[in-house]
């Protein structure tokens, strides 16, 4: 099977993707014998190229090093647009990137959507349609015999989906309580070495953890969608965002957590997926742990989720929750899981 690919989206994680088949060609071929080209790419400010024999991925890595952006791409076809790319290219993948709306899940559900109807596998990092169109979705992939991946919605390139789903297989799933967002952790790490909540909001924005306008991670939105694509995949729930009960940390103050300390505990911002009856339940609030707790122990912008199981007991996974490679890296992992997949059946 050839790989013929085509990339939605190429801003840091479309590019960071791009830099890693780049690198790495020769030993994904070695060792899984997977075999691709990169056949599009298409980003309204970055450029857009389309080439039917594929696209030279060290041109693009030199033009992305040198001006930032693909536009200056020696040939090939340069004005279509995404969803041109999707029906009329001879992708058979494709990876959508762009940027997350929880609020309707555009351009990305549509994107995906495209995709399925016309029988090309898709994998994404795109929060939004998954937590909002997850069953529709997963619906539409197996009606036209494609695969649909999304492990970078989570934790980034920590495998947490694929530990649920498949390193989990057949325990029963109790209870899911983890760290989803790096920047309220880092925010409540930095509160803790003495920092106030302002300053430690600052240094986080300055470092990129934190958007100009942190809402979403501060208020507790990333941790929701996290925490609805949790619920519904990986313990089988049918919530939405607003089902759950969210809190975010802009109301913990430094006395708060020192008092946490003393009380040998630690604040952290927690999402939760529980049972309760036939429901699945879930939310997102700043909880006191003991130290003795696995998630306790986690600083800086670091993510983690502990899994509470029948078989198991309580199994912890930790890593980067955020980054351009380590997202890239969540692509790569669910474009290698596809081609392996589609090895066995075939």
């Amino acid at each position: 099977m050839k790989w013929k690919i085509g990339i939605i989206g190429f801003g840091n994680v479309g590019q960071a993707l791009v830099r890693i088949l780049h690198a790495k060609k020769g030993i994904l071929k070695k060792k899984y014998s997977f075999d691709f080209k990169v056949m599009a790419i298409a980003d309204p400010i970055k450029g857009s190229v389309y080439d039917e024999n594929g696209l030279d991925l060290k041109e693009i890595v030199d033009l992305l090093n040198t001006k930032g952006n693909i536009r200056d791409y020696s040939r090939g076809i340069t004005d279509l647009d995404s969803i041109k790319m999707i029906k009329e290219t001879n992708t058979n993948l494709i990876v959508e990137a762009t940027p997350t709306n929880v609020k309707t899940g555009e351009p990305g559900l549509t994107h995906i959507k495209t995709a399925l109807e016309n029988k090309k596998h898709v994998v994404t990092t795109n929060k939004g349609p998954i937590a909002l169109a997850y069953p529709e979705l997963m619906k539409l992939a197996k009606e036209n015999n494609v695969y649909l991946r999304f492990e970078g919605t989570v934790l980034s390139g920590t495998p947490s989906i694929n530990l649920a789903l498949e390193a989990l297989a057949g325990c029963d799933i109790l209870k899911v309580q983890g760290i989803v967002n790096g920047t309220t952790n880092f925010i409540l790490t930095k509160m803790e070495e003495g920092m106030s909540y302002e300053d430690a909001l600052k240094e986080a924005q300055r470092l990129g953890y934190a958007e100009a306008d942190p809402t979403a991670d501060v208020e507790g939105w990333d941790a929701a969608v996290k925490t609805v694509i949790i619920a519904n995949v990986m313990m089988g729930g049918d919530i939405t965002i607003k089902d759950v009960d969210r809190k975010g940390i802009t109301e913990i103050t430094l006395e708060d957590v020192k008092k946490a300390k003393e009380n040998k505990k630690r604040i952290k911002l927690i999402a939760e997926v529980y049972r309760e009856g036939e429901k699945i339940k879930a939310r997102v609030s700043p909880k006191e742990l003991p130290l003795t707790h696995p998630l306790a122990n986690v600083m800086g912008a670091i993510n983690a989720l502990t899994f509470t199981t029948d078989h198991l007991g309580d199994v912890t996974i930790i890593g980067p929750g955020a980054g351009r490679i380590e997202t890239g890296q969540a692509l790569l992992n669910d474009i290698l899981a596809i081609h392996r997949c589609y090895s066995c059946s075939h």
